[in-house]
């Protein structure tokens, strides 16, 4: 591990490490920085490899060191242990909240879900559709079909049509509006 932020190394080798007059940032930077990722290692084999709650308790853990950082800032050689200790809690206590809550059961939403309704719907729109197309100009119609039944992009409904993009943007505008001139005013159900 590198060396703390200002610190100082006592004289005659007992290793001590002192913290200097290091700013609080600097000091929580230097934490992130060495022990971030092996927090994360240790945790995620607390937590049976779920990756994303590993992350949230070194998260976690982290905000606790940041919110007693004055308290570590005075013994450094209690950061590493205090951490680890901490990171464990927090995952005994994610999993006992975990047991604690009822188990999520995902229901499906019942608007998507389709009905006899829904086809009958689909039917009668699709049928609407086509009579509509009956009563619009041809080069209108080939457009609609080319760009919405076979879904060809502007490029392709310009190659197979014969006729420049810029005119497929064009009748396909004009097309989409003499069929909803065609199909006529649509009630409110």
């Amino acid at each position: 591990m590198s060396a703390l932020p200002n610190e100082a190394v006592e004289p005659g080798g007992s290793g001590e490490v002192a913290v200097g007059q290091g700013s609080p940032e600097s000091l929580m930077r230097w934490i992130h920085e060495q022990y971030r990722e092996p927090l994360l290692r240790f945790v995620t084999r607390l937590v049976l490899g779920r990756q994303e709650l590993a992350e949230d308790i070194v998260q976690e853990t982290l905000l606790r060191a940041w919110r007693n950082l004055g308290t570590l800032a005075e013994e450094p050689r209690r950061i590493a242990p205090w951490l680890y200790t901490v990171a464990r809690h927090v995952a005994v206590d994610a999993g006992r909240a975990r047991q604690a809550r009822p188990v999520e059961v995902a229901v499906p939403d019942l608007n998507r879900l389709t009905s006899a309704e829904d086809e009958t719907d689909r039917v009668v729109s699709a049928h609407t559709v086509r009579l509509a197309l009956r009563q619009i100009k041809p080069e209108h119609r080939e457009v609609l079909i080319e760009m919405y039944y076979k879904g060809a992009s502007v490029a392709e409904a310009a190659e197979r049509l014969g006729i420049p993009e810029g005119t497929v943007k064009s009748r396909t505008y004009y097309a989409v509006r003499a069929l909803h001139a065609a199909i006529g005013p649509i009630e409110a159900a």
